[in-house]
């Protein structure tokens, strides 16, 4: 269905890869998205131990009849000075919708993930930065630890991934650390084992050596085997881009930078 897939306006797709051997199957698949149909890498997904009924694609995968709702919001941010008070916000709004989805017995609850997006409020790492860290410092504090503690406490009704989501070109402020070489596959990893749900949005070169990528995948995998955790891949190509090379994503969505190695 790969060329139904490159032709299709509106539709995303993961494969999960948490059993087996990580091997030229998964990398010829990556490879093949990438020269036929780049744009659709935005939409594709490796996942790992995937949780089921987040509303939030690629890593949407289907349990039940019913629907479920994501937020992004970094947003509710704005006019806070601490963490505390930023929780408490997204807090009073899944529970909001909890009360207004009370009656719809299609509803299966809130995925309390936190997905950023653009610039300003949008950005996780701006708003790190307004309650006074620097986003490398935050790393090693802490305090992703309780902010992926709170999302998981069972003061609403929550379903799907309920993580810390850092896509790195869509989260601009993130692409910026990116590209000064602030948010490696290592340090993503890194917070990922925190609270975070994989490599998201991450640039990948079209001359990234093959080898490279199946350690990566399978890195991943171990990870994500060893600690029961659900993680994914999702790595993003214009198709034209090699190492040392600015991208051209032509999308509103994704900040275009200087593709590193993985």
């Amino acid at each position: 269905m790969l060329e139904r897939f490159c032709a299709a306006r509106n539709v995303a797709f993961n494969v999960e890869a948490s059993v087996g051997q990580i091997d030229d199957r998964h990398l010829g698949l990556l490879m093949t998205i990438i020269q036929k149909c780049a744009a659709k890498t935005f939409s594709f997904t490796f996942t790992f131990n995937n949780a089921v009924s987040s509303p939030y694609f690629p890593s949407a995968t289907y349990d039940k009849e019913g629907f479920a709702i994501g937020l992004q919001p970094t947003d509710l941010s704005i006019g806070c000075t601490t963490v505390a008070e930023w929780l408490h916000r997204m807090q009073e709004a899944w529970i909001e919708i909890d009360s207004l989805m009370a009656a719809d017995e299609d509803y299966l609850g809130v995925d309390t993930s936190i997905a950023s997006l653009g610039d300003g409020a949008g950005s996780f790492v701006d708003l790190v930065g307004r309650i006074g860290s620097r986003f490398e410092h935050a790393i090693t504090s802490g305090v992703f630890l309780k902010i992926a503690d709170f999302i998981k406490a069972p003061n609403t009704r929550h379903i799907g991934l309920c993580g810390l989501m850092f896509p790195c070109l869509e989260d601009f402020e993130l692409a910026t650390e990116y590209e000064r070489g602030a948010f490696s596959v290592e340090r993503c990893t890194f917070l990922s084992l925190q609270s975070g749900l994989g490599l998201d949005a991450y640039p990948i070169a079209i001359d990234e050596v093959p080898t490279r990528i199946i350690e990566v995948l399978t890195l991943l995998q171990g990870l994500s085997n060893k600690h029961r955790k659900p993680l994914s891949a999702r790595f993003i190509s214009d198709g034209i881009a090699r190492m040392g090379q600015r991208t051209n994503l032509r999308s509103p969505f994704l900040q275009d930078v200087e593709v590193r190695a993985l």
